[in-house]
């Protein structure tokens, strides 16, 4: 798989760099739309413009109104010149200009300048697909530190959620009556009622990282996953338990993400060892739970459930942790199987007080986790 990783490091940062662009560029892309984006290009020619453009058409916008946006910024990022206007004939668009470069909805692209070797990123795209639903357990060395590449590429969106503090709007709930006021004593007249609406912010996320020796196949990549959400918009904050909670907030707050994690893995002195989540989470909503941000705030717990304490202390601390958050997603990769039933001591303990419960074990299901996250408004 070494020729084949470094195919994927060749393309696939690429296009979860265009998506960063159109983000960039104002547009609301998720992760999942970011690696929809990458499947659908292996099912077809992604050394083909016309593919690469109809492809993130599909799967990187959700509104008409953004698809000006869209070609704007496709054109900047895939031919480089921040003047020059794409034009796209086939599909009810605008009149072609001759002297731009154009993408036929049944033809080819006039510019060839862009396009890489065939069977290179053909078969990148291949092999991204195939890492894409491998199992972290199963994956080399090489294959991971591809997959952590990727990760790191990646920007993952926070969830807003509606304030009690309102702004101006031109449309709105609820009248803004100082501000209608204030224009009666100036004009004498008030012809239309202003209005106020709900600010949105940044919901607060916590992530609670399993790092004991039974995560051990799953648990720096579940890091470089929280490096990469810890990367977005909004407060996020990360914590890694196996026997005592460490928070690396800080540590992954690093621009850098290899140094980032390697300040990670130097704070987490229990890396790889027992596993005591009942009191983790004690600790947790003891010492970090006001000012760590817990309440309202999603909270995403990645463990496999193997607790080694006392499944009553787990017990009381999730029905605490279920009051104070807005939702709690459980992770466990162990849920990769069609059959799997939460059977051990910890899940059963935990189970009654988990909103969702999802798998963590390849690419495909931190994508599903990641729109997740996003949806929890």
């Amino acid at each position: 798989m070494a020729d084949g990783n470094g195919r994927v490091d060749q393309v696939v940062p690429a296009l979860a760099g265009f998506g960063r662009a159109l983000r960039a560029a104002g547009l609301l892309v998720g992760t999942g739309q970011v690696l929809a984006f990458c499947e659908g290009l292996a099912q077809l020619d992604p050394t083909d413009l016309r593919d690469v453009y109809w492809s993130g058409r599909a799967c990187l916008v959700s509104r008409h109104d953004d698809l000006p946006t869209y070609d704007e910024a496709f054109t900047r990022y895939f031919f480089g010149e921040p003047g020059h206007r794409l034009v796209v004939t086939g599909a009810g668009a605008p009149v072609i200009d001759e002297r731009q470069p154009t993408l036929h909805a049944s033809g080819a692209v006039a510019s060839t300048e862009s396009q890489a070797d065939a069977s290179d990123v053909g078969h990148a795209a291949s092999d991204f697909e195939l890492l894409r639903a491998k199992d972290f357990a199963d994956c080399d060395p090489e294959e991971l530190a591809a997959i952590g590449r990727l990760l790191a590429g990646l920007l993952i969106a926070t969830p807003w959620r509606k304030s009690r503090r309102t702004q101006r709007a031109t449309k709105g709930v609820r009248p803004d009556l100082r501000r209608a006021l204030r224009a009666h004593v100036r004009h004498g007249a008030v012809h239309r009622i202003p209005r106020r609406r709900p600010r949105v912010r940044p919901r607060p996320l916590v992530l609670l990282l399993d790092v004991s020796g039974s995560m051990s196949a799953y648990s720096r990549v579940l890091l470089q996953f929280a490096y990469a959400v810890a990367r977005g918009p909004g407060r996020v904050e990360v914590f890694c338990f196996g026997t005592r909670l460490t928070r690396v907030s800080n540590a992954l707050a690093r621009r850098d993400p290899d140094e980032a994690l390697r300040q990670a893995a130097e704070t987490v002195i229990d890396w790889e060892g027992g596993t005591r989540i009942g009191e983790s989470l004690r600790e947790y909503l003891r010492t970090w739970a006001w000012r760590g941000g817990c309440r309202g705030a999603i909270v995403v717990i990645c463990s496999d459930g193997l607790e080694r304490g006392d499944p009553d202390v787990l017990a009381a601390a999730m029905a605490r942790l279920a009051r104070l958050a807005h939702r709690v997603v459980w992770v466990n990769p162990l849920k990769a199987g069609p059959v799997y039933e939460p059977a051990t001591r910890g899940m059963r303990a935990a189970l009654p007080h988990i909103d969702l419960l999802v798998s963590g074990h390849n690419l495909a299901s931190l994508a599903d986790l990641a729109g997740v996250i996003e949806t929890f408004g």
